[in-house]
């Protein structure tokens, strides 16, 4: 698992996505192991990205979905899940919010 999260990791930079992070889920009772998120430059280099992860990852990786926009590329890869956005997509949704407070107890008002 280590090798295939470095490989999706190595793609991402290579090709000059930004601020990507790693997420191990495998202890908060979510429906994947990993979630990566990566910011692009716009929306052109979003779908360029999601090109290029298609291209270094294939045949070796299983693309079971993909949900895209220009603005943010979601790719289902059964165990991990990759998440491209724009940079204003990624503040907008603050998904590492969301996946670092997974498993957490909620907090009583």
């Amino acid at each position: 698992m280590k090798n295939r999260i470095e490989t999706i990791t190595d793609v991402l930079d290579t090709n000059k996505a930004e601020s990507i992070e790693v997420f191990d889920l495998r202890d908060k009772n979510y429906f994947v192991d990993y979630a990566i998120i990566a910011s692009s430059l716009g929306p052109k280099h979003t779908t360029a990205l999601l090109d290029h992860l298609k291209k270094g990852l294939k045949p070796a990786e299983n693309f079971n979905n993909v949900d895209e926009s220009g603005d943010w590329v979601v790719i289902d890869l059964g165990d991990v899940l990759i998440h491209i956005m724009t940079p204003e997509y990624r503040v907008k949704y603050d998904m590492e919010t969301f996946l670092s407070e997974l498993g957490q107890e909620p907090t009583s008002l």
